[in-house]
């Protein structure tokens, strides 16, 4: 067998791998991408990857479980795509059920939090090597290197929008990044018809169940939840914390389906677990079902605000995964994911550091310096346990380079006793 051509078991083998260590939001999720997928084995080559990211950047959605989706599919197909994006997804959805039940029953729950603590700390190691490595074969430049640094200056002083740093990143690369395209054949164009079928197929499996729980009880907490999370869907361009704001304030606000520091301690779980951030929503879905109607029927609404999040995600990349080789042969769209590519590198640094942050330090609170917004943590609040189990973290996976599933293990020990210590058992 080719061995750039994995069977559906390898690539079973490989997701469910990724799945279950994707900590740590999606720059983490990147990183660990990049390593299993291009370093570790030749099954996407850097300029698939770059390209791919940079496409799945300008969706609405989770571009971390986007980018494992069109890796399954560029390997094996739609049956390697939905194999590749339910694994990234069901081990953190079944996690943060299981959390979720028992928040409901218990309130917080320290000790999962504490047992995690060396997992995120482990994260900001994997997520700096991956920065590296990528920013080495990203920038390659003064103008990327230049667009990198907008970007993250855009993003993290100015709080520009997502989205509008994106298009102005295109609009530059169209125009002075045109250029260099594969030296191999370029693939022919996408037949329409296709892309009409994949739509109009996708369409359906998203939105049917919608519409049978309209029909059913328009009026229901599960028809809200679908209703909401299906709007949400497709206006959460930035990734789970530019659309956090906007969920806050219509599930807390407007619908009173939870409290804020319900919300809060909701970001703070999905944070603690593998899978892609915005499962969030699965949290949400959960307490708003359970409080309306039991254990049964947040299990429900857990169910259809998964459905109504993830769904599009597939919708997305099967219509527009085809594309991507193409517009890799065409030298002005070359030109604008390259420089998408480029202002990607200040987009995971601003994600970087700002989960290394909320890691390292209890309190971060948002200052305003005239137009700058500038996240300062206060320094009071450093966590010594935290910079003690990052450090731990570099001299297992630097130093010892130890296998990353080992080191993962490993680190919940650390965490769990400190907790055990610190809170007198």
């Amino acid at each position: 067998m080719d061995r750039n051509r994995p069977d559906l078991s390898d690539l079973t083998r490989v997701f469910g791998r990724i799945g279950l260590l994707s900590f740590g939001g999606p720059a983490a999720q990147i990183a660990l991408m990049h390593k299993e997928l291009v370093e570790d084995r030749p099954w996407l080559s850097e300029r698939q990857f770059l390209n791919a990211l940079s496409f799945c950047m300008l969706l609405p959605g989770p571009e971390a479980m986007q980018l494992a989706t069109y890796a399954g599919w560029r390997i094996a197909g739609v049956p390697g795509g939905l194999i590749a994006g339910l694994l990234f997804v069901l081990p953190g959805a079944a996690v943060i059920l299981v959390l979720a039940m028992l928040y409901a029953a218990f309130g917080q729950v320290p000790l999962v939090e504490a047992m995690f603590l060396g997992i995120k700390a482990t994260v900001i190691i994997i997520v700096i090597q991956a920065l590296l490595k990528v920013s080495r074969k990203a920038l390659t430049s003064g103008l990327a290197y230049g667009l990198a640094a907008s970007a993250f200056v855009g993003i993290f002083f100015l709080q520009i929008p997502f989205p509008f740093i994106i298009l102005a990143a295109a609009l530059i690369g169209t125009v002075f990044m045109a250029g260099d395209v594969p030296r191999t054949a370029a693939p022919p164009p996408v037949k329409t018809g296709r892309t009409v079928r994949t739509v109009a197929i996708w369409l359906v499996i998203w939105l049917a169940p919608l519409a049978a729980l309209w029909l059913a009880a328009p009026d229901s907490v599960l028809t809200q939840l679908g209703l909401f999370f299906s709007k949400l869907a497709v206006v959460t361009f930035g990734g789970a914390y530019a659309v956090l704001a906007y969920m806050v304030q219509e599930v807390v606000g407007d619908f009173g389906w939870l409290t804020t520091g319900q919300m809060m301690d909701a970001l703070g779980l999905a944070e603690t677990t593998p899978g892609p951030l915005i499962l969030v929503t699965e949290f949400v879905g959960f307490l708003a079902g359970s409080q309306a109607g039991g254990t049964g029927y947040g299990i429900a609404a857990a169910a259809v605000t998964l459905w109504m999040t993830f769904a599009p995600c597939f919708l997305w990349i099967f219509a527009g995964a085809p594309y991507i080789e193409w517009i890799s042969h065409q030298p002005r769209l070359t030109g604008a994911l390259n420089a998408i590519t480029a202002a990607v590198v200040g987009v995971i640094l601003n994600l970087s550091i700002w989960f290394a942050l909320n890691v390292f330090f209890s309190e971060v609170t948002r200052e305003s310096l005239g137009p700058l917004q500038i996240w300062m943590p206060d320094p009071g609040s450093v966590s010594a346990s935290a910079l003690g189990l990052a450090g731990l973290a570099a001299v297992l996976l630097l130093w010892l380079k130890l296998d990353l599933l080992k080191v993962i293990f490993l680190m919940l020990i650390p965490g769990l006793a400190l907790h055990l210590l610190t809170s007198g058992f």
